[in-house]
C-alpha cells in the first residue's frame, strides 16, 4: 500500500526505495569518512543527499533527452555529441520522476572527486539471506572512477561498477523474505485453524440472482495459501490454456493442474529474489514469465522447472507482465514499460515511460492496443509495438480518479476495455476506445482489486476489497449485479479464467483461494 499511501496521505510516507537508498547513503558515508583524512573541510552529507534530491538532481542533466517512447532497433546507431556511448545502452529511458533503469552500465553520481558506478550484474546470489534489514561497514563498497577519459580502464571501472549494483541488491535482499506454500482443503480432514473452527468452510457459497430467488453452490475446490503478499499493485495469478493455474506465493511460484486436482508442484527462487510480484503465461505452450522484486524477468519452463532466460534491465519491482504473440511487455515501480522480443538475443526491443509506478499491463485480445496502468490514476492505450519508432505518442490518456489496477479487454469487442476503481472511487467503467463513451456503474464503497470477463455468461467479475471482500458479477452491458462469490474474509487480490470459460480462480488477502463454477 505504499504507492497509495504516499499519494494520498497529508504527512510524507517513505517508500520501500527510499528507506533502502538512505541506508545505502549512510553506510556510503561512513565508508568516506574512514577514508578521507581528518582535516577535510568536505565530507559526503548523507543527510542532505535524500533519495529525492539524488532523483532530480540526475534528471536535470538528462530531461532534455527524453523522448516518449524509443527503441534501440532504430536509435542504437545514433550517439549524443555531448555523452559516451559506452555508458548509455537504452535511449531515452530517463524519467522525469524516478531513478532510470537499464541493462548495462548506465548509472554514475560524481560526489566531490569519486564516483559511485552502478552497472548490471550477472551473477545470481549463491545463497538466500533471510531476517530483518540490517547494514554492514562491508556489505557496500565505494567505487572510484578515473578522473579523465582512459578507455583503457574502462573494463576495470565496468567490473567495480557491476561489484557495487550487485552488493547495492545483496543489500536489498535482506529487506524481506517470505516463505509460502500452497495446499488443497480438505474438508472435514482439513487442518488449516480456519476449517477446524468451523468458520470459513461453511461460509463459502455462491449466488445467483434471479429475479427475488437465488441458488445457492459451493466452489468446486478450495485451497489455503500461505506467503501470499496482500499489495494491491502485483499480478501473481494466471491460468493458461494448459489448464495450468500459476500463483506466486513468497518467493515461490505454485502450478495447479486443473484437470489433475490433487497435483501442486512449485518452483523456488529462492536463491534468486526476495519474492515473485508478477507472473504471466505465454499463449501456447507451458513458458512461464516471472517478474521478481529485484527487477529480473524470468522464462521458466514449468514441465521440466528449468530456467531457459533471464532478462534484466529493470531496477524495480516488476509488477506487471503481458504477452503479446513472441512480446513480452514488462512495467515496474520506477514507471517503465520494457518489450521483449523473446526469440532474439537482444531482447530489449521497446520502452515506454510513466512518471508512477506501472501496476497494470494487458495486451488486447487482437494484439494491436495495449494498455498500461499507473498509481499516479492515468490509463494509457499505447499502438502495436510502440517502441518501434523513436518516438510515439500514446493513442488515448484517460484519467481515473484513483490508481489503475483492475483493467481487462473484452474477448468479444476488442476495443472495449474495463477498468475498475481503488478505495476512494469503487466504479467499474466500460470504456470504448473507438467511440470514446463510457459505461459506468454507481460506486461500490470498496475497492476494485481484480477484473475478468466471462464471456460466456456475457459478464464481468470484479474482486472487491474492504468491506465487502467478495466477487461482484455484473450483467453486460447493462452493468446491473447478476451474482457473487462470498466466503473471503480478505480483499479479493487476483482473479483468473479457466481456459474453457466456465470457471473462475479467485485470491483472497485472508489466504484463502477458491475455484468457482461460474456457469451453473
Amino acid at each position: 500500500m505504499e504507492w497509495k499511501l504516499e499519494r494520498t496521505a497529508r504527512r510524507r510516507v517513505r517508500t520501500e526505495e527510499e528507506m533502502l537508498w538512505e541506508n545505502i547513503m549512510r553506510v556510503l558515508a561512513k565508508d568516506m569518512k574512514q577514508k578521507r583524512s581528518q582535516g577535510s573541510s568536505k565530507v559526503f552529507d548523507a543527510v542532505n543527499t535524500t533519495y529525492s534530491n539524488f532523483k532530480s538532481n540526475f534528471v536535470k542533466r538528462l530531461s532534455a533527452e527524453v523522448p516518449v517512447a524509443s527503441s534501440p532497433i532504430t536509435t542504437r546507431w545514433q550517439q549524443s555529441p555531448t555523452r559516451d556511448p559506452a555508458g548509455d545502452s537504452f535511449e531515452g529511458e530517463h524519467s522525469t520522476t524516478y531513478l532510470p533503469e537499464a541493462s548495462t552500465s548506465v548509472l554514475k553520481i560524481t560526489p566531490e572527486k569519486d564516483t559511485l558506478i552502478l552497472g548490471s550484474y550477472k551473477e545470481l546470489l549463491k545463497t538466500p539471506i533471510k531476517g530483518n534489514f540490517e547494514t554492514n561497514n562491508s556489505a557496500l563498497h565505494f567505487c572510484k572512477a578515473p578522473h579523465a577519459p582512459d578507455r583503457g580502464r574502462n573494463e576495470n571501472v565496468a567490473s567495480k561498477g557491476q561489484k557495487c549494483l550487485h552488493e547495492l541488491f545483496l543489500t536489498q535482499k535482506v529487506s524481506q523474505w517470505v516463505s509460502g506454500k500452497m495446499q488443497l482443503c480438505e474438508q472435514c480432514q482439513c487442518v488449516w485453524k480456519g476449517c477446524r473452527d468451523e468458520v470459513r468452510d461453511e461460509s463459502f457459497h455462491l449466488k445467483r440472482f434471479n429475479g427475488i430467488n437465488y441458488s445457492i453452490l459451493q466452489p468446486a475446490v478450495k485451497f489455503h495459501l500461505t506467503g501470499l503478499r496482500n499489495d494491491y499493485y502485483l499480478n501473481i495469478l494466471d491460468w493458461n490454456f494448459q489448464n495450468l493455474v500459476a500463483m506466486a506465493l513468497g518467493s515461490s511460484v505454485y502450478i495447479w493442474n486443473g484437470e489433475n486436482h490433487n497435483k501442486i508442484e512449485n518452483i523456488d527462487l529462492t536463491l534468486n529474489c526476495n519474492y515473485v510480484s508478477s507472473v504471466s503465461w505465454i499463449k501456447e505452450g507451458t513458458c512461464l514469465a516471472v517478474g521478481t522484486s529485484e527487477g529480473e524477468v524470468q522464462l521458466w519452463d514449468v514441465v521440466t522447472k528449468k530456467l531457459m532466460r533471464n532478462m534484466l534491465g529493470h531496477l524495480s519491482v516488476v509488477g506487471a507482465l503481458s504477452w503479446n504473440h513472441y512480446i513480452l511487455s514488462s512495467g515496474s515501480r520506477l514507471g517503465r514499460v520494457y518489450h521483449h522480443d523473446v526469440r532474439a538475443a537482444q531482447h530489449h526491443v521497446g520502452t515506454l515511460h510513466h512518471q508512477q509506478a506501472v501496476c497494470a499491463l494487458k495486451w488486447s485480445p487482437d494484439g494491436r492496443l495495449l494498455s498500461s496502468g499507473c498509481s499516479d490514476g492515468l490509463l494509457t492505450i499505447w499502438p502495436r509495438d510502440p517502441g518501434a519508432k523513436a518516438q510515439v505518442q500514446p493513442l488515448k490518456v484517460v484519467r481515473q480518479p484513483t490508481a489503475v489496477k483492475a483493467v481487462d479487454w473484452c474477448p468479444w469487442q476488442s476495443a472495449v476495455l474495463a477498468v475498475g476503481g481503488g478505495m476512494k472511487d469503487g466504479c467499474l467503467r466500460i470504456l470504448d476506445i473507438n467511440t470514446g463513451q463510457t459505461i459506468q456503474t454507481p460506486s461500490t464503497t470498496s475497492q476494485i482489486c481484480s477484473l475478468i470477463w466471462l464471456p460466456k455468461t456475457k459478464e464481468i467479475a470484479s474482486g472487491q476489497g474492504t468491506p465487502k471482500n467478495d466477487v461482484t458479477v455484473w450483467a453486460y452491458p447493462g452493468l446491473a449485479r447478476s451474482g457473487g462469490f462470498f466466503g473471503h474474509r480478505g480483499r479479493v487480490l487476483h482473479l483468473a479464467l479457466s481456459p474453457d470459460q466456465t470457471r473462475v480462480f479467485s485470491a483472497a488477502a485472508d489466504g484463502t483461494a477458491c475455484v468457482w463454477n461460474c456457469c451453473e
